[in-house]
């Protein structure tokens, strides 16, 4: 009995995780879509997104919550990762996406620990990672070029899991599930992009070693915003991350958990 309790309170915490990233995406995608419209808004990145929920009322406290959430989603993600509960395999695409399943656990952990810091005053900086003249080496360089590669990995995933609705497998979405879908593919190809955006970036620093800060997603919504295919495409990008956000609330709900 004590087993089965612990693994549904797992499953609880692992779902308010999915939740806690879909709000975040929410808040993302629409202060995009504010900005893209010309009604306010700004072009921000995780973090933006939880300094917006520091800002309203009791927002120190849902911070708080949506740390745990976030340490619940990342412990999932280990999981997934090292237990393989949703029979990746061992080769090599197996491997990848495990691997890539691991990154977004110590993603997700650095950033309820940012959030925690902030709550608590202890967070300096808001903005990118700074480089502090590390770049200016060849680990540097090497170090940053694989993070890119992978980050570039992943919108490619993103864009291939959204396009063969391929999350389907995982979810049991009933009824609208038309529409659900749509909304899913929406979100998931738009995340793709910016990530795709983002690890080009992430690259593109390696090569040149810039001074300066590390790209983050805000950097990928901007360069999104200032393309030759300007505002369109931005707005598009900006209700797909929105999307993403629903996405995350029906993983929420839906999502198999194989604890």
């Amino acid at each position: 009995m004590h087993y089965t309790e612990t693994k549904e309170n797992f499953k609880v915490w692992a779902r308010t995780g999915y939740a806690s990233r879909g709000l975040i995406y929410v808040i993302v995608g629409t202060l995009a879509v504010f900005a893209a419209v010309g009604s306010g808004g700004e072009v921000t990145d995780s973090k933006g997104a939880l300094q917006k929920i520091m800002e309203q009322p009791f927002g120190y406290f849902l911070i708080i919550l949506l740390s745990i959430g976030l340490c619940g989603y990342s412990v999932w993600r280990f999981l997934q990762a090292v237990k393989d509960t949703d029979d990746h395999g061992t080769d090599a695409k197996g491997l990848a996406i495990r691997g890539g399943l691991l990154v977004s656990c110590l993603v997700h952990l650095f950033l309820a620990y940012w959030a925690i810091s902030a709550v608590f005053g202890s967070q300096q900086n808001s903005g990118g990672v700074e480089q502090s003249g590390w770049l200016d080496s060849t680990i540097g360089q090497i170090g940053l070029a694989i993070v890119g590669a992978c980050v570039f990995g992943a919108g490619i995933a993103h864009l291939i899991k959204g396009w063969t609705a391929k999350f389907e497998r995982y979810m049991d979405i009933p009824d609208t599930r038309a529409l659900a879908k749509t909304l899913c593919q929406f979100g998931l190809i738009a995340r793709g992009v910016v990530w795709c955006i983002l690890g080009s970036l992430l690259l593109h620093s390696a090569l040149i070693a810039h001074q300066g800060e590390i790209s983050g997603m805000a950097d990928a919504l901007h360069t999104i915003q200032e393309s030759d295919y300007g505002t369109g495409l931005f707005s598009v990008i900006a209700f797909g991350l929105v999307a993403f956000g629903i996405y995350g609330f029906l993983e929420a709900g839906y999502r198999r958990i194989n604890a």
